[in-house]
Order: C-alpha cells, then sequence, then structure tokens
C-alpha cells in the first residue's frame, strides 16, 4: 500500500490497524453479521465500522469487547491478542522513537517503528547481513556500493550509519526484541568493503549468536534451493507468534506487507522450512570462524 493509499481525510491506514481490521472483519463474516448489526452494538455508524475494519482508526478496548462478545468470541487467547493489538496500534500512531531524529523515507518509517514495538521478529536473507547484525563499517561499505551510490535523494551516508546502529538498540531493550534469523551462506562470501571489514563483521555475527535473545543460523549451499531465494522477508510478532503476525517482503524496488491470514501463515511456513534445512546456531557459529580463518 503507498503513502497516498494510506491516506483518507483525516485518517491514516496504518500496518497494524488494517491487520486488526482485517481480523475483525473476519470474525464478523464468521459470525454472519452485517455491517450494521456491528455498528448497532456500539451506538456507531455503519461508516465507523468500516473505518475500524479498514484500518483507518485506532481502535478502543470497549469496542473490541463488545465486538467480540456479539461474534461470539469468548477465548481469551483471541481476545486478548485482538486487544494487545489494539493497544500496540494506538501507540504506534502517536509514537516518538529515535526514527524522529533522523531522515527515513519510503516504507523503512513504518518498518521501523513497527519494529519498535515488536516482540519478536523472523529474518530471512539471502542477500545482504540482516540490518540489525550490521557493522558500521558493513554498512558504509554496503552503503557506497556502485549500485546504492547511485540510488536519488538517498540520506546522508553517516546519518544513515547512526540510524542503523540506533535500530539495533532494540537487541539489548528492556524487554529485547527476540530475533530469529537464517543467513544464506552467499552473503557470508561477499562482503562489500574488503577482507577487514568481512573479518569484523563475520566477529559481530558470532558474537551477537552469544545473546539469549538471538538465534542465528546459517543455510549452507549444499542444502539446495527454495522459494525463498527469490527475496527476503522479515515476519513481525506483536502478540504470540502466529494470527496476528504481519511480514515485510523485500525485493529490488519493490517491497510489500502482507498482513497477516493465510499469506502471513505461508510465510511462516516458509521461514520454519528453510531454518530446518539449515545449520543449527552452534554449527552455524562454527562456519562463521571457519570462515574468518580463510580470509
Amino acid at each position: 500500500m503507498t503513502a497516498s493509499q494510506a491516506r483518507q481525510g483525516n485518517s491514516t491506514s496504518s500496518v497494524l490497524g488494517r491487520r486488526l481490521g482485517a481480523e475483525l472483519l473476519r470474525l464478523r463474516a464468521a459470525a454472519g453479521l452485517t455491517q450494521p448489526q456491528a455498528a448497532q452494538v456500539l451506538s456507531a455508524s455503519t461508516a465507523k465500522i468500516a473505518k475500524l475494519e479498514g484500518g483507518w482508526v485506532p481502535v478502543r478496548d470497549p469496542d473490541i469487547r463488545a465486538l467480540c462478545e456479539l461474534y461470539g468470541v469468548h477465548d481469551p487467547g483471541t481476545v486478548g491478542g485482538l486487544l494487545e493489538l489494539a493497544r500496540v496500534d494506538r501507540e504506534r500512531r502517536k509514537a516518538r522513537g529515535w526514527w524522529d531524529d533522523y531522515t527515513i523515507r519510503g516504507v523503512m518509517q513504518e518498518y521501523v517503528t513497527l519494529e519498535s514495538a515488536a516482540t519478536a521478529i523472523k529474518v530471512w536473507q539471502p542477500a545482504f547481513v540482516p540490518g540489525l547484525l550490521q557493522t558500521p563499517d558493513y554498512v558504509r561499505a554496503l552503503r557506497n556500493s556502485p549500485i546504492t551510490a547511485a540510488s536519488a535523494n538517498r540520506q546522508p551516508d553517516e546519518e544513515f550509519v547512526a540510524a542503523r546502529l540506533a535500530r539495533q538498540q532494540r537487541l539489548s531493550a528492556d524487554p529485547p526484541l527476540s530475533l530469529r534469523t537464517v543467513i544464506y551462506e552467499a552473503v557470508l562470501r561477499n562482503f562489500p568493503g574488503g577482507a577487514e571489514a568481512a573479518r569484523e563483521q563475520l566477529d559481530h555475527l558470532a558474537k551477537m549468536a552469544d545473546l539469549p535473545n538471538v538465534n542465528l543460523q546459517i543455510y549452507p549451499f549444499n542444502a539446495g534451493t527454495h522459494f525463498g531465494l527469490n527475496g527476503s522477508f522479515n515476519i513481525i510478532s506483536f502478540t504470540e507468534p502466529g494470527a496476528m503476525d504481519i511480514v515485510y517482503v523485500e525485493a529490488p524496488f519493490a517491497q510489500r506487507w502482507v498482513e497477516g491470514g493465510e499469506g502471513a501463515a505461508a510465510y511462516d511456513e516458509l521461514f520454519e522450512m528453510i531454518a530446518e534445512r539449515s545449520l543449527d546456531q552452534q554449527e552455524s557459529v562454527s562456519f562463521l570462524h571457519k570462515l574468518r580463518k580463510e580470509l
């Protein structure tokens, strides 16, 4: 969804709002009820229900509880998940954070605010070291590669590096972000910046793998091919991993959101398949040390 599509009058459609709205729409449809019936229980207009289900406005806790009661949804886990998603969305809409000190453009502007609110993220990366695990020299070298350097209207190099380092503080926050990442072997054999930058980055990956909230795996060449080699994706969880997940998919010159449902479940299944065929954490760290000795 583009920025212009995400605005309607004075309302703004957010990724989390759309995820929550889609779930409320699914529950209403499963109950066989109409928007006017939902509006009646909230003493609201049908237009308000349409805005709630479209993610255009934040949703209050009493409204969620009333709608769940109407739809016959009594499972504490389901109701709690909806309430938590609504809470995070309300906070995200008014949040100020480290990103306000930097020029962050495009879809990344929303991504970093979601990452800051997430409880867990799964990252598959076939091309680059994941942003949360990059060293400053890796960021600079990648930033100044021939293709990246040609980008128009890009953020100044050192500001970009500083923003990336500020973003990484999420891994040491209280509570820390839980990160599971799988990196393709090609990423570790094609470093920008030369041998010294590569050694530093490999050492940093091994160090980060020691953190209790970071699980790092390497997908080796001999594990074969799979659909994930088409591009990277991040699965973002805000409550318990599962039904409320949102997926950020990235490809050259294009990014998109997969806002829950069967689409997000398919990406989660793909991630778990990739992880199952990858080296485990101990084997991955040994592989990092082996690569470093070869440099």
